[in-house]
Formats: structure tokens, C-alpha cells, sequence
């Protein structure tokens, strides 16, 4: 049995299944984006509040007088489940306490000194980390479309065999498309290594809850917490009665006397102000990949024990390095500087495959002139929206709806750019005039 489907099917299908494409296309091209400028987001964020006092560390006294500070300033509203104070860093050396309700800067002394005003930097790190979207359904996408960079990247070496033979080596022009493909295969290659390692690891964090749910109903009877606790540890009973805040100067002083070859940098509060209170330092390790090992206390100061994000299981290990692997967060400013480069040149690399896939079309009779003109106006509209919504913060302070500016003026992009595209192909064609083919009678 034999199924016929008329040509205009198979047009309509053939539209959609463009356009799916180009979809993913831009969400990967936008996600190169805004993941190359999210390498600064320590930098954003001394850029938005230029006035706050910076230290090079600060005194156990002063972390404690600080947590005193601000558990008083929230004296009759609902109860904070967690405290996080972040200590000073050579990448943001200011020490800001943030709860279930604020977030504020603390000078060198431990007192409040202003309210944490960084939404542009958050807004940037939650468009990359999910699209501006709720963290199950955002996380899940650009997880899925790491695993598509990582595809590309390994089906293009396959793709093409003399790939690395050629990797310095540019043909003669024929023309731009030529030119054009020569470069985008080039850089392909020299970003290789680096377009995998943020693949795999962008994957891996971005499926986390899809992979966390897999594993849960695999190995521990559909139990995801369960998931969470042999990574990251488990978390001691809740007792919501009242007691004294611990010391976070003991536990501090502990830290420097016992791991003194460790760089404490967040210290978490759980339940504070509670007899089930607890306390958990995150150090980094120098010259280490992972993000920093958890070290636990109780709420008298008392050591408990560590997580083993340093020396546990090996899944342990790497799931604690895909963190700065992906983001660069090692190595300083210079690593910053090859992550933005790297990252620009990726961006430019799934751009221009998308130009070269135009020109291919064009040849064969399809030019997918509307098709052509949506990306030229995501390409150029992500970067334009994102030093727009910048400048809007520089200007107007804290409180512009940053999601809603960039989402409607990179649409407002595409749009414009549809509109001129539509405008110059009816220009041409009326500037050609229709064609009279004159019949002969027969």
C-alpha cells in the first residue's frame, strides 16, 4: 500500500522542520552568548555597585558580629531556613550575607552597609543557566542542547576527514562562501577541546534533574533525595526549637587551624537560630578543579565530618569539577580572558554554520530568505539586548524588569529584521516588474 501526499505537504513540513531547527540553533547560539559574558559575572556584579567596601579577607570576629547583625534585622518576620555568608575572594573580595529574605554587603568591622543591588549580573546567570525559565524546564533545555554542541562538534570532525590536516591552511578564495567555510571549519578546530569540555560539562549540569530522576528510579527505588545525599551529603534532622546562634568565629578559627592549606569562602547556616541548627563551610583547594569540599559542624562549633567533594567516590570528584571547568572559575583573570575568547569564537562558529546551511539552501533553489533574516536578528540582537539592558542598569539602578526588556527587544530584533527582508524582496520585485509572455495563435 502506497500513501501519496500532495506537494504542499511536504512543503509545509519541510518549513517546520527548518524552523524547529533554527530554533535550536538560536537557543545554542544564545546560550554561547550570554555563557561568554557570564565568565564576568564577578566582574558585573563590583561593576553595578562600585561603593561597597572590598578586604582581602576578614576577621572570624567580624563574620560573627555580621550573622549577629542581620538575624536581628529580621526580628518578626518568618524565620530563615538558611543563612549564606560569602567570604571575600580574589575574584569579588566583599563579604555579603544573604538569607531567605535579603542579601546586604558587611564592611570589614561585620556591620550592614547596603542591600546587595546585582540583578543585572543574576539575570545574566539565570538566562544562561535555564533561559529565564523555572529551573526544571530551563536546566533540562540547555542541557539538551549541550548534548547537541557536543554531537556537532564530534559528527563535524567525522564530517570532514582532512579536518585537521587543514587546520592552518586556507584555500584560495572562490568566492565568500568559500572563505566562509574554510573559517568556520578552522575554528572549530582550534576550539575543539574547549567546545567539548563545555559541552559535556554544560550537559551534565543542565540534566541534572533528567539524570538525577534516571539514576533515583534505577538504583534507589524512585528516591531523588537519595540522589542529592551520596553527592552532596545529608541533611540532620530539622528541631525548630529556639536556641543561640553558633559560632561561626570557632568554626572559622577551627577551619585555619586545622585545614590551613584550604581557602574558606562560603559559610552556610542551616536552620539558624534552632536546636537543629548547623553550620557547613565550602574551601576551595588550590590547585584543584572541584568547586571546594563541604565542611560540617553542629551548632556548638563541633567538627563533623566532610562530604568528600576532595577524596571521595570518583562520581563525587567529577560532578565537583564540571562546576568551574565549565565556567572558568580557576586560574583567575588570564583563565577568564581564554575562556572569553574561546567562548566568542564558539559563538561565531554556530553562527556562521547557520550562514553557511543559508547559502547551501540558496543554491539549491530554496533561499530562505525569512529563515535568513530571523537569525541575522537573533545574531545581532542577543549582544545589542544584553549591553542594552547594561546600560539600563548603569542608568536606572536595580529595578529594571531585565527578562522582559531583553526577551522583547531580541524579538523586537528578529521582527525588524523580517520586516526589512520582506520590504526589499518586494521592492526588487516590483522594481523588476511583472513578465508578459506573449501566445501565439495557433
Amino acid at each position: 500500500m502506497s500513501m501519496t501526499i500532495n506537494k504542499a505537504t511536504v512543503k509545509r513540513a519541510l518549513a517546520a522542520h527548518s524552523w524547529v531547527g533554527l530554533v535550536c540553533a538560536g537557543l545554542l547560539y544564545l546560550i554561547c552568548a550570554t555563557g561568554t559574558a557570564l565568565v564576568l559575572y564577578e566582574e558585573w556584579q563590583r561593576l553595578e555597585q562600585p561603593g561597597i567596601p572590598e578586604t582581602s579577607s576578614i576577621e572570624p570576629e567580624a563574620v560573627q558580629r555580621a550573622v549577629e547583625n542581620v538575624m536581628a534585622s529580621e526580628v518578626g518576620q518568618m524565620p530563615t531556613t538558611h543563612l549564606y555568608v560569602h567570604l571575600p575572594t580574589d575574584a569579588l573580595p566583599r563579604t555579603t550575607i544573604t538569607t531567605d529574605t535579603q542579601a546586604v554587603h558587611i564592611d570589614e568591622e561585620g556591620s550592614i552597609v547596603a542591600p546587595e543591588e546585582n540583578a543585572w549580573a543574576e539575570f545574566l546567570l539565570a538566562l544562561h543557566y535555564r533561559l529565564n525559565l523555572p529551573a526544571i524546564v530551563g536546566m533540562t533545555i540547555v542541557g539538551l542542547m549541550g548534548a547537541m554542541m557536543l554531537s556537532l562538534s564530534l559528527s563535524g570532525v567525522l564530517a570532514h576527514p582532512r579536518i585537521f590536516r587543514d587546520a592552518f591552511r586556507l584555500r584560495a578564495r572562490r568566492g565568500d562562501q568559500t572563505a566562509l567555510a574554510d573559517w568556520h571549519n578552522r575554528l572549530a578546530v582550534w576550539t575543539l577541546p574547549f567546545g567539548i569540555a563545555i559541552a559535556l560539562t554544560g550537559s551534565m549540569i543542565g540534566l541534572y534533574y533528567v539524570s538525577g530522576y534516571g539514576m533515583a528510579t534505577s538504583t534507589y527505588a524512585g528516591d531523588t533525595e537519595a540522589v542529592t545525599t551520596a553527592i552532596f551529603g545529608a541533611e540532620p534532622e530539622v528541631a525548630s526549637d529556639v536556641a543561640n546562634l553558633p559560632s561561626v568565629a570557632r568554626v572559622l578559627g577551627y577551619m585555619d587551624a586545622n585545614y590551613p592549606a584550604v581557602e574558606p569562602y562560603y559559610v552556610v547556616l542551616h536552620d539558624p537560630g534552632t536546636a537543629g541548627q548547623h553550620v557547613q563551610i565550602i574551601a576551595e583547594h588550590p590547585q584543584r578543579l572541584i568547586f571546594g569540599e563541604y565542611y560540617n559542624f553542629d551548632g556548638e562549633g563541633r567538627f563533623l565530618s566532610t562530604v568528600g567533594m576532595s577524596d571521595g567516590t570518583a562520581g563525587q570528584q567529577i560532578a565537583a569539577s564540571s562546576y568551574n571547568l565549565h565556567f572558568g572559575n580557576y586560574g583567575g583573570l588570564p583563565v577568564k580572558l581564554v575562556y572569553i575568547a574561546f567562548g566568542g569564537l564558539i559563538s561565531v562558529i554556530v553562527a556562521t554554520g547557520l550562514y553557511i546551511w543559508f547559502a547551501k539552501e540558496r543554491r539549491r533553489g530554496r533561499p530562505r530568505a525569512s529563515a535568513k533574516a530571523a537569525w541575522d536578528g537573533l545574531v545581532i540582537g542577543t549582544p545589542v539586548m544584553l549591553a542594552a539592558t547594561l546600560a539600563l542598569r548603569l542608568s536606572l539602578g536595580n529595578a529594571v524588569p531585565f527578562e522582559a526588556v531583553f526577551w522583547i527587544g531580541v524579538a523586537g530584533c528578529v521582527g525588524l529584521s523580517l520586516l526589512r527582508s520582506r520590504s526589499s524582496r518586494t521592492g526588487a520585485d516590483r522594481k523588476d516588474g511583472p513578465v508578459h509572455v506573449e501566445r501565439s495563435s495557433a
